[in-house]
């Protein structure tokens, strides 16, 4: 889910009955009909229906059909519509972090290095680089602020204002800024014509990399 879907998703859990609707099959053992829920919580079984399937429209529930008699074949009967919590993560961050972004990279690396045997370091660069390159976006700008950075002109070079990265990089500075650089020349490596570069110059409150002038 992307970042506009992650906050349309939290955004909906405000609503008081649609959140115990939510807690309810969240904390049940196996999916639930629109009549089990509105017996647990006391409400008309339209009422639940309705905010189940808007929790489900969001992504945080997910719809399953099955038949609750153990019968199958002719008269049978429809398969009930229930309800379970959804497999998708929901993560908002503000300013946005991309932590999960960081951890895939780094057990990556991990398992390159034990692969190849060359330096985790080394096989960390090569995963940022080419995680960057695989992003979708047609400009530099719009690639870096989907994944957090928040670029922003500063005179004829490129600042980012966050580091998608923050708590990581005060701990590891080193390996987390030579991640990043290499992440975003990446970027820069899917767009060849940008006439930019991506160097390491930390600046306070901002991201270390900046983008110059090639």
């Amino acid at each position: 889910m992307d970042r506009q879907a992650n906050l349309q998703a939290v955004a909906a859990l405000d609503e008081p009955t649609r959140r115990r609707l939510y807690e309810y099959v969240a904390g049940a053992t196996a999916p639930v009909s629109r009549d089990d829920a509105a017996i647990a919580l006391a409400l008309p079984r339209n009422t639940a229906a309705f905010h189940l399937d808007k929790l489900a429209a969001e992504g945080l529930l997910a719809v399953v059909y099955e038949r609750r008699t153990g019968r199958t074949g002719p008269g049978a009967g429809r398969p009930a519509k229930l309800y379970r919590r959804s497999d998708t993560e929901i993560a908002v961050s503000l300013p946005e972090r991309q932590y999960a972004v960081a951890g895939h990279l780094l057990a990556g690396a991990i398992t390159d290095a034990e692969t190849t045997g060359d330096s985790p370091r080394a096989a960390l660069e090569g995963r940022a680089h080419a995680y960057g390159k695989s992003l979708p976006g047609d400009s530099i700008s719009e690639v870096l602020a989907d994944q957090g950075f928040e670029p922003h002109p500063d005179g004829d070079s490129i600042a980012l204002s966050n580091c998608p990265f923050q708590a990581l990089a005060k701990e590891h500075a080193s390996l987390v800024c030579t991640m990043t650089l290499h992440l975003v020349r990446g970027v820069l490596a899917g767009r060849p014509d940008t006439g930019l570069r991506a160097e390491l110059q930390p600046t306070p409150a901002h991201c270390c990399v900046r983008l110059l002038p090639s």
